[in-house]
């Protein structure tokens, strides 16, 4: 259910918890300590004052806070003891599905994490690939322990900003969605290139995944983003474009088999809400690509 943010505003505090405390992962404190800061102008101002609610908290409160958040991949989700929220966002990224290796690869990596820390590992998954989060992972082990508490939070600002946005309607959305893009000019005959089969990949390792398909029209663009409307995940991607079957529509003589059939342009992401425009020009013997915007 979505909330209007005048609502939020003029409701009574006990209903006002019972509307968005859920949105920090069982701690309705936080929506408790953020009712006296009514009316709030933006749903962002809404959801700063519920985080500065936890950034102002003792050291031991934050602690608690932290604590009762679960092991990402960990028994808890394999039993189906999540809140709601926790199990669609981890199973966005596939952690509820993973073989028997990756999920002994993660509990290890749990168990080593709160013998250190003294609570869970704490990410925003779906702003993230799962290379990426066991990247970041190993990476904070390496953390000490106030480093890795101020990252924690700065994570829990990510999830609840997320889950706001979600719940709640109004004015002053906050940025949580990113944007991937392409389009492709054929520079033989300097014009947009209609019809190309475009297939995006997210690797893994050494393996790649398709995750999205598309056609381009007749801006040499596709008709929506390759990804929109949600944070771009952290992490590596490879789109590949069939030129080929373009040139040969054409008439062009790019060698039989085609000197180019499909092209693949690899790139990585760093800016979940970032938008990246990753065009191809090319022709039936070269290539070339950048960042756009």
């Amino acid at each position: 259910m979505v909330f209007a943010l005048e609502e939020l505003n003029r409701t009574t505090a006990t209903a006002f918890v019972a509307a968005v405390g859920d949105t920090f992962e069982l701690a309705p404190w936080v929506a408790e300590t953020a009712a006296s800061k009514r009316p709030c102008d933006t749903v962002t101002a809404l959801h700063e004052a519920m985080m500065a609610a936890v950034w102002t908290a003792p050291r031991e409160r934050q602690l608690e806070f932290l604590r009762g958040h679960p092991d990402l991949a960990g028994k808890a989700a394999r039993a189906g003891a999540l809140t709601d929220e926790s199990r669609h966002e981890q199973a966005s990224v596939g952690l509820d599905s993973l073989s028997e290796e990756e999920f002994s690869r993660f509990h290890r990596l749990n168990d080593g994490y709160k013998a250190k820390f003294g609570f869970p590992f704490i990410i925003c998954v779906r702003r993230h690939t799962r290379d990426s989060i066991l990247a970041q992972f190993e990476r904070r082990l390496r953390h000490d322990t106030a480093t890795e508490l101020a990252a924690a939070l700065q994570e829990v600002f990510y999830i609840t900003r997320l889950r706001v946005a979600a719940k709640v309607a109004g004015e002053g959305m906050p940025k949580t969605d990113g944007r991937l893009s392409t389009h492709v000019l054929d520079t033989h005959s300097g014009r947009p290139a209609v019809g190309v089969a475009i297939d995006l990949h997210e690797l893994a390792g050494d393996r790649a995944h398709r995750i999205g398909t598309a056609v381009t029209n007749a801006d040499g663009r596709t008709d929506q983003p390759l990804i929109g409307g949600r944070p771009l995940p952290i992490g590596r991607y490879e789109l590949r474009f069939a030129v080929g079957n373009h040139f040969r529509s054409r008439g062009i003589d790019g060698g039989d088999p085609p000197f180019l059939d499909i092209v693949p342009l690899r790139f990585s992401i760093a800016e979940p809400e970032g938008h990246y425009h990753v065009p191809l020009l090319c022709t039936p013997w070269s290539y070339s690509t950048y960042r756009g915007s």
